[in-house]
């Protein structure tokens, strides 16, 4: 496997910090696309674009705006800029589709979203559905309650007293602080993550990884988490679009698989007509992190490869 790190363009001009890996043989099969999720960044998925690679897939995955190498400095991490940041992330993705599809003589292209990147690209394919051929949704969620609002008030107010740019343990306590409860006696507030202990000090580990984001950060995901899940959205996703969820059973992102099966549902009621999904049995949050990471990918791949 070749790696190589550049940066393009994004939606407003910002620079993207991108990461492609191709593989050894000649004669690609498709590309893959990765949109990582929240306080973290593409790096972290290099093994499975290894595996990727070995099965013929050249692999893209950008740094989002406040994220990893395209924040740059530890200090900027979980700013995503002046305006809307969560559009702003879903309309980044699209420059890089562009990228690729320029680079990339017509290959099948798969967009794979890990949470937030799942988020962003459930977005992504109500605005720019014609653009891949399959998307694999991973950690994710169907709808959101009341609760969000309430968030959507809160980092309003904090954003309003205290500055856009300026960190919010308070949404952060309140979006994550009961996702560890199932797994007390815990040893870290991530145990959330994955069960794998290796994984899981790697993620502790990296200053890149696990930090606390910005009142307008967590402001405009909560809205763009509502805007994704409108009825009008929903039908503009391609009914012929084939869709794979993964997830653990164990994933408090997901409300423990049931905020699994509720997407599911969302689009079935959005009437695209090729779904799957599996829940993998006392996996957690990150599922490409998990004692079981191997089974997970080369489910993935099989997935990938039907006509």
């Amino acid at each position: 496997m070749k790696e190589e790190t550049f940066k393009i363009k994004g939606s407003e001009d910002n620079l993207l910090y991108l990461y492609k890996w191709t593989p050894e043989r000649n004669n690609p099969t498709g590309i893959v696309q990765i949109a990582h999720g929240m306080a973290e960044h593409a790096a972290r998925y290099r093994y499975f674009a290894q595996k990727l690679c070995e099965v013929g897939y050249i692999v893209y995955a950008n740094d989002h705006r406040g994220h990893g190498q395209t924040a740059g400095d530890v200090e900027e991490l979980g700013y995503l800029g002046e305006g809307n940041g969560f559009r702003a992330m879903v309309e980044d993705l699209h420059m890089v589709n562009r990228y690729i599809r320029q680079k990339e003589d017509n290959l099948p292209i798969v967009l794979f979203g890990h949470s937030m990147g799942s988020f962003i690209s459930q977005r992504y394919i109500q605005l720019y559905g014609d653009t891949v051929n399959k998307v694999v949704l991973s950690g994710s969620n169907g709808q959101v309650n009341f609760l969000a609002d309430v968030g959507i008030f809160i980092s309003f107010l904090e954003m309003k007293l205290k500055g856009r740019k300026a960190k919010s343990p308070l949404m952060d306590k309140l979006i994550f602080g009961g996702f560890n409860k199932k797994f007390m006696p815990a040893a870290t507030p991530f145990a959330w993550i994955t069960s794998d202990e290796e994984e899981l000090q790697k993620y502790l580990n990296d200053p890149y990884a696990g930090f606390v984001c910005t009142t307008s950060f967590y402001h405009y995901l909560l809205r763009g988490l509502k805007e994704r899940q409108k009825k009008e959205n929903l039908s503009k996703v391609p009914k012929e679009m084939p869709i794979l969820l993964v997830s653990g059973d164990e994933d408090p992102v997901g409300y423990f698989g049931k905020g699994v099966k509720n997407l599911y549902q969302m689009y079935k009621d959005a009437q695209v007509k090729n779904v799957e999904m599996k829940l993998y049995p006392k996996g957690r949050h990150e599922i490409l992190n998990e004692v079981n990471k191997d089974e997970v990918i080369e489910d993935i791949i099989t997935w990938l490869k039907k006509e």
